[in-house]
């Protein structure tokens, strides 16, 4: 295994790469469950859902449901890791800040952790255990 600068304590390459993925399937399969709730019960939902930026309430869920289910499927296999970040980040930043008022210790604790695990995850990227890596490496 190849070792990367002693800045980074004596981490490898391989390490760093086994944990990205750790984190990318750790998150996608914890937010999936509430995506595919929200996308089962969308004819319940959509008219008594939280209004976002002024969006409607089905415009909202829609939002919510494409975050919450489909970006979590794309960053559990790693493909276009960052960019299905930033509207996880955007959704666990609304559950934390808006629906719990910035409660980050009590109800709105699991989505403050969700937004610590994306925005790691964003500066981490996807890492070689990746559908990015696969596709960049094919690339070039």
């Amino acid at each position: 295994m190849q070792k990367n600068s002693s800045a980074e304590g004596g981490h490898t390459t391989s390490s760093t790469n086994i944990a990205s993925l750790w984190l990318r399937l750790g998150l996608g399969i914890a937010m999936l469950p509430h995506g595919y709730e929200k996308l089962t019960h969308f004819a319940e939902l959509r008219n008594s859902f939280m209004t976002f930026l002024g969006l409607s309430d089905p415009v909202s869920l829609a939002l919510a449901i494409g975050a919450e289910f489909f970006c979590s499927i794309l960053l559990a296999i790693g493909l276009l890791t960052r960019i299905v970040l930033i509207p996880l980040i955007i959704t666990a930043f609304t559950i934390v800040f808006v629906a719990h008022q910035g409660d980050i210790v009590g109800e709105g604790a699991a989505g403050f952790l969700l937004l610590v695990g994306y925005v790691t995850s964003l500066l981490l990227g996807a890492g070689k255990y990746s559908v990015d890596a696969v596709i960049s490496k094919k690339v070039a």
